[in-house]
Parts: structure tokens; C-alpha cells; sequence
């Protein structure tokens, strides 16, 4: 369904306070994973034979794909604002339960702490796909600059936590069992994140004016069953880009389809810059299906390119120090490319009626 911005009524107020709403919402839908993937070091200190940074992305990923497709078959049996305060209500005592496991064992890495740890990651990975699809379909039939908020709130998310990160480490580097003060730190900010988020919209954003507003405006036209994707082009979009981003991460395990030319690499990095007309031809003119596809080979393209320019590994000989260091440095990079992928998001505004 869409409802016109232009039809909201000019005595509605908060349109500014949504959009923070929406953002802070952003950077709680991915400030829990993104803290699990800045403290890998200290989990690597923890456990150090079970290899966490992969094990816990392959648990990660087939129980966000997982979900999302169960909630994908369930269609319109559950509302997306329960499923969305259920998302970050498992957010929050995730995060929680990550702090009670690490003061309870001491930082010791048993087999049994490891199980726990990882059976709480599936738990984000279910929470995340409770959230990310719902909230895009739930803000679709909003203002635009929703979505957007929302949207920018992830790359805020990867700031946040890699400013936090050069924080913790300048502030216990040298301070005695540091690099487990400084995880614990990550995580009490995420725990607290959680329960904002979680505070935010069960309490918060449903009460808003212009909210309340979208939401009375998408009962009335519940019955007109005349779109095609409707609400549901978002999630489809997502779940398009997941499923193909997870599906190609596992081809450079292949040597004959991996590339490790650093000059081939780049090129291929360079040649995605023409996904950005591509897709605003797309939404100008042509069918959403092209625009689907065009997400699927984005997601196969991202998670392809992220692997290999992973595990490329360096001319030179680095020693542990060193390595640990360029592993932050190029993950600082990352997200920081991300962050201001997001933050340009905002340039299709110009030109427009609307305002920020």
C-alpha cells in the first residue's frame, strides 16, 4: 500500500522525533552483532581452539536466512509490531545473558561457556530477522525519510562501535586483564542500546502523532488487496540480498573462483560504483522484479568481494601485534565505508519536496 506523504494533516507533530526514533531503532537492530564481531579478539583470548569469529558467523547467518523464511511462509499471521518488540526484546536479554555468562565463568572458555555463547548468537541471528524485515515493511507505508533514519541507524551502529573500540583500547591497553574490561564495556553499551530500543518502541514510537497516524491510515486501506508487493517489496528485498550475500561467501572456497589478484579486486570493487545508476533507473522506471534482481546481485557481489579481500593475506611478514592491528584497521575501514554509504543515502533527497 502507499499513502502520500502530502495527505498528512499539518496539526501532526513529531515527524523529527520519529526519525530519531527510527535511527536509534537502526543502530539497535545491529549494535549487538556488531559488538560480538569487535570483541572476536577477546573471544579468541577466551577460546582460543574453537575458532569463534567464524564459527559464530556460520551460526549467525542460517538462523537469520532461517527465520526470515519461516516468517516469510507465516505471511500475515503475526503483526509486525509484536514481532518487531519481540526482536528486540531477544536483543536486549541476549546481550544481558552475554554479560551474566562471562562474569559467571570468569573469562574462562569452557566447551559449556562456548555452547552458551553461541546458542545466544543464534539468538541474534533469530532477533535480527524478527526486526530488519518488519521494520522496513512497517515504515514503508510511512514517510520515506523513515526508512532512511532507519537505514542510516545500521552504519551508525558500525560507527559507534568502532569509535568505542579505539576508546576501550587506548583506555585499558595497559591496564591489567584489559582487553576483558574493555568487552565488557562493549557489552553493557549494547545491553543498554537493547533496552532503549526495546523502551523506544513498545512504549514510545506507537504513541507518536504522526505515527498513530500512518498506523490509522493503513487499517483503513487494510481491505484494498490491490498492489503487488506492497509492504511486503522491503522484506522481499532483504531477504533477496541476505540469501545471496550468505550464498556467496562460500565460493572463494573454491581456488579456481576465488580471486586473489589485489588489481582484479579492485576493479571489481570499482565496478559496483554502477549499481548506483542502475538502481536509480530502476526505481524510476522499471518493474520490481529488475529492482529484486538487481538487490540479489548486489548481496552476491558483497559478500563474494568481503571474502575475498579478507582472506587476501599480505605481502609482508606482520608479527601478532601488528596483524591484530591491520585486522582492526581494515574492519575500521569497512565500516566506515558503510557508515558513509549510508549517511550519501540522504542525497536522494535532493531536489524533492521533502525535507530532512
Amino acid at each position: 500500500m502507499n499513502i502520500e506523504t502530502e495527505n498528512i494533516p499539518r496539526k501532526l507533530e513529531g515527524k523529527f522525533g520519529a526519525m530519531v526514533v527510527c535511527c536509534i531503532l537502526g543502530v539497535g537492530q545491529l549494535v549487538a552483532w556488531n559488538t560480538i564481531l569487535t570483541i572476536s579478539d577477546y573471544y579468541y583470548q577466551v577460546f582460543p581452539e574453537y575458532h569463534p569469529l567464524r564459527v559464530l558467523t556460520l551460526v549467525y547467518q542460517p538462523f537469520v536466512l532461517g527465520t526470515i523464511f519461516i516468517l516469510v511462509f507465516m505471511g500475515k499471521k503475526k503483526k509486525n509490531q509484536k514481532q518487531i518488540a519481540i526482536g528486540y526484546t531477544i536483543f536486549f536479554i541476549g546481550s544481558l545473558l552475554l554479560i551474566i555468562l562471562d562474569v559467571a565463568t570468569k573469562g574462562e572458555g569452557t566447551l559449556l561457556a562456548y555452547i552458551f555463547l553461541c546458542s545466544i548468537v543464534a539468538c541474534f541471528g533469530m532477533a535480527n530477522a524478527h526486526v530488519e524485515g518488519a521494520m522496513l515493511g512497517e515504515l514503508s507505508f510511512m514517510c520515506p525519510e523513515f526508512i532512511q533514519s532507519f537505514v542510516a541507524g545500521l552504519g551508525v551502529a558500525g560507527a559507534i562501535t568502532s569509535a568505542l573500540r579505539l576508546v576501550t583500547k587506548a583506555a585499558f591497553d595497559k591496564s591489567p586483564n584489559g582487553l576483558r574490561k574493555g568487552a565488557l564495556l562493549f557489552l553493557a553499551f549494547s545491553t543498554l542500546i537493547e533496552f532503549i530500543c526495546m523502551v523506544l518502541y513498545i512504549y514510545m514510537f506507537p504513541k507518536l502523532p504522526i505515527v498513530k497516524h500512518y498506523y490509522a491510515k493503513a487499517e483503513s486501506n487494510h481491505n484494498t488487496g490491490e498492489h503487488k508487493l506492497g509492504s511486503w517489496h522491503p522484506l522481499v528485498l532483504v531477504a533477496s540480498y541476505n540469501v545471496w550475500d550468505a550464498f556467496s561467501r562460500y565460493i572463494p572456497l573454491s581456488k579456481h573462483l576465488k580471486i586473489e589478484s589485489i588489481k582484479w579486486i579492485t576493479s571489481c570493487v570499482l565496478v559496483r560504483f554502477l549499481f548506483v545508476p542502475a538502481f536509480y533507473f530502476t526505481a524510476q522506471s522499471a518493474d520490481q522484479g529488475w529492482m529484486v534482481l538487481l538487490t540479489s546481485l548486489l548481496g552476491l557481489t558483497n559478500g563474494y568481494l568481503t571474502v575475498c579481500i579478507l582472506a587476501n593475506k599480505p605481502k609482508s611478514k606482520y608479527n601478532v601485534l601488528e596483524t591484530d592491528a591491520l585486522g582492526n584497521l581494515l574492519v575500521s575501514f569497512m565500516l566506515g565505508g558503510i557508515f558513509a554509504g549510508v549517511c550519501l543515502g540522504w542525497l536522494w533527497q535532493i531536489g524533492t519536496k521533502s525535507s530532512f
